[in-house]
Order: C-alpha cells, then sequence, then structure tokens
C-alpha cells in the first residue's frame, strides 16, 4: 500500500472533523412472502469485515438468532483507501465465494451499475435478484430479529421471547432514547475523536464521550439496569453498545486518541457489564455470541492501519479481564 493509499487520510472534513455519511442501501427483508425481499432461508449473504463495530452488531445478532445456516457469511479481511474511499477486500489471493471478487466494490457496481457512494460493511445481499437491500446495520438487526424466525428454533424466535425480547415493545422508547446519544458520542464518537485532524475538533469530541461513558456508568447503578442495560434481559442496546467498548481499551485508547480512561480500570460496572457479556457461553448468548465474534487482534492491527501507524500496540494484557476479576 503506497502512501497516498494508507486508509489513515482523508477521514475527515477540511475544518478537520470526522463526519459520518448516509448508507445508501435502505430496503428491507420481510416475512410476508409477497414482499420484494421476502425472508428465505440461503437467499441472503451478510459480507463483513470482522474488525468493524458496525458489522459486527449484525455479526452478533445473527449468531445470537441461530441465523448461521439461514444466512450465509462472507468475511472481507483487509481494506484500501483509493481516490478517498474505503474499499473493504479480501487478502492475497482470497476471493468471494459468489462471484470470485476481490473488492466489495465489485459488488456494488454489480448490484447497481454506476454506484459512486461509499462501499460499506455491513452489506445485505440478495443471490436471486443479485441485488444489495440494506447497508444500514441498525436496520438490518432489526430484520433479523423478527423476520427469520420460520427458519430457527422456537426457543429463538422474537415472539417467542415477548417482554425478553432484543427489542421488547415494553422497552423500545428508552431503548431508542439510549441509542440516540450513544451513537452520536461513543458509537460514532470515538470516530470523531480518533479521526479528528486539528486539536479543536479532537477537544470537541474526546470530552463529550468520555461525559457519555461516564453517563452509562451511572445509568448501570440505577434500580432496573443491571446486569444489562435495561434489566436481566439482553436488548439491543447492549449489542450496540457492545461492539464499541469491546474494542476501547485494546484500539481507541491505545490508537485513536481516547485515552481519558480506560474501561477496565476506571469504570467498573461498565467493566463488568462488558466481562458478562463477553464471557457468557450459556443460553442466554446462545452459547457465546459475543465472544466467539469479537477479534482483539484484528481490532489492534485495523485501528493502526486506518491511522497510518505502523507499530500494533500489543496491550493492554490481557485484551479482556477474567470475569472474576
Amino acid at each position: 500500500m503506497s502512501s497516498s493509499d494508507k486508509p489513515s487520510q482523508g477521514f475527515a472534513d477540511k475544518d478537520g472533523h470526522f463526519r459520518r455519511k448516509d448508507s445508501a442501501f435502505r430496503n428491507n427483508i420481510s416475512a410476508d412472502p409477497t414482499s420484494a425481499f421476502p425472508a428465505e432461508s440461503g437467499r441472503y449473504v451478510l459480507w463483513i469485515h470482522k474488525g468493524c463495530p458496525w458489522a459486527h452488531r449484525t455479526y452478533i445478532v445473527r449468531a445470537l438468532k441461530g441465523l448461521e445456516d439461514v444466512i450465509e457469511l462472507v468475511v472481507l479481511d483487509d481494506a484500501e483507501k483509493k481516490g478517498g474511499k474505503m474499499l473493504w477486500c479480501f487478502s492475497g489471493e482470497k476471493r468471494d465465494p459468489l462471484y470470485g471478487f476481490k473488492y466489495l466494490k465489485e459488488l456494488y457496481e454489480k448490484s447497481e451499475p454506476g454506484y459512486d457512494g461509499r462501499y460499506l460493511v455491513p452489506t445485505l445481499w440478495d443471490k436471486k435478484t443479485e441485488k444489495i437491500v440494506n447497508n444500514e446495520s441498525s436496520e438490518i438487526i432489526r430484520m433479523l430479529y423478527t423476520e427469520f424466525d420460520a427458519f430457527i428454533p422456537e426457543h429463538l424466535r422474537e415472539a417467542t421471547k415477548g417482554s425478553m425480547g432484543l427489542y421488547p415493545p415494553q422497552l423500545r422508547s428508552e431503548i431508542d432514547a439510549l441509542n440516540e446519544w450513544v451513537y452520536d458520542t461513543i458509537n460514532n464518537g470515538v470516530y470523531k475523536t480518533g479521526f479528528a485532524t486539528s486539536q479543536d475538533a479532537y477537544e470537541a469530541n474526546v470530552y463529550p464521550l468520555f461525559k457519555s461513558l461516564d453517563r452509562v456508568e451511572e445509568h448501570l447503578s440505577q434500580p432496573g439496569h443491571q446486569p444489562y442495560l435495561f434489566g436481566e434481559n439482553i436488548t439491543e442496546a447492549d449489542i450496540r453498545l457492545y461492539t464499541t467498548l469491546i474494542r476501547f481499551d485494546v484500539a481507541y485508547y491505545t490508537v485513536m486518541g481516547c485515552n481519558l480512561k480506560m474501561i477496565r480500570y476506571e469504570y467498573p460496572r461498565i467493566h463488568d457489564w462488558l466481562r458478562r457479556l463477553y464471557w457468557d457461553e450459556g443460553e442466554k448468548t446462545n452459547g457465546g455470541a459475543f465472544k466467539k465474534t469479537s477479534h482483539f487482534e484484528v481490532y489492534k492491527a485495523g485501528y493502526a492501519a486506518a491511522r497510518g501507524v505502523t507499530i500494533i500496540p500489543v496491550g493492554p494484557v490481557p485484551d479482556i479481564m477474567p470475569l472474576s476479576a
């Protein structure tokens, strides 16, 4: 990769601030067989990169819901930056199993010839129409909650879980409210901090990031907010926050300038919550959906490359502490 192609260049706008652009494909898969994209086993493919926290949301939900045999997974393992765009791709001689593509860009161009937008993971692909259905993670995970329930065991279905589901009716307004500020100042806040190219832009985002982490710590101290964000059951809010915080100490703190505090030392309630999700390999996580989709070495190498850092941090050790610590 030449110096002009390093992913660290060009993420921020001219004023030094990183601003995330909207996703372009926003169709929905439905359990309704008459819909444009009806739920069918084996029809859809989820494209991800293990380093991306937005893709990680869908990776977790696919595992939580037991959809591994229903929705095919294609894992890109490299990235390049050319012409101001991130190009997710396969390394070496690896190619995708559908069309032999090296770059995710090629899938977008197959779906929509002449497409000139961003090439994002996750991408949900329809093999029958050969079209991209959706590349917005927050929408994809909600499709996975409910629309494929006919193809999975009854105990994993959202309707069966009722008030204990991932997005239960009685908690939706509270989950949506928490998601809103978590997204802006934490999920996206680490990027607005790490990819800032001016001191003013950096400081404008690093302090709100930690103020919101303080707010999560306080949230977890309140009645009804343990052991998970909204009580005894894992919800969408836990999934969306987890994918940022599992990367925090090993990558955002060490590489992205998010270094006012570490989760493991200065946020005891968040630390307990994070470890509980990671280490659980029981029924609640369908055999370890969080642990088996988390890849620390990918995070360290990926964010170092994104920042143009040639030395990959080896710490902290361990990547995540045992639950008993």
